[in-house]
């Protein structure tokens, strides 16, 4: 037995006494999220969205035939109340001013000499859209 411990022992200080080599590690991440190269974003997006299998309990079906009509009747509705308010910007009788509420929605135009100012307003959140629309004159 006490051969093996002094063999165990000369082992042990013969190693210690040899230089240990290693190297740095190098780690590359695959998400370009966190630095990794940006062509793979396509593929872990298609990857995460391949495993999610969550659904909305809330979600609407918006295939079945009553909502293609609702939203077909609404988008027809929509283009009438367009045409109308642009017949009362530019028709043969423009008006100078004028306010349209639909929809928890509301439009106001205004005409000046050389343009149309729409207000599109928000009528839950306020927010405003103005769109300017250039007058151009005709000279005979």
């Amino acid at each position: 037995m006490k051969r093996f411990v002094a063999v165990a022992l000369a082992l042990g200080c013969f190693s210690a006494a040899n230089p240990v080599l290693a190297q740095d590690l190098v780690h590359q991440p695959i998400s370009p999220t966190f630095g990794g190269n940006p062509f793979n974003s396509n593929h872990i997006l298609g990857i995460a969205n391949a495993q999610n299998d969550t659904t909305d309990p809330d979600a609407v079906d918006r295939n079945d035939q009553s909502s293609i009509f609702a939203r077909q009747l609404e988008s027809r509705l929509l283009s009438a109340l367009s045409s109308q308010i642009v017949d009362a910007i530019f028709g043969e009788n423009p008006q100078e001013q004028g306010t349209i509420s639909f929809g928890g929605q509301t439009i106001e135009f205004f005409r000046s000499l050389d343009d149309v100012t729409l207000v599109i307003r928000d009528d839950d959140t306020g927010e405003e859209t103005r769109i300017v629309i250039p007058l151009f004159i005709e000279v005979n």
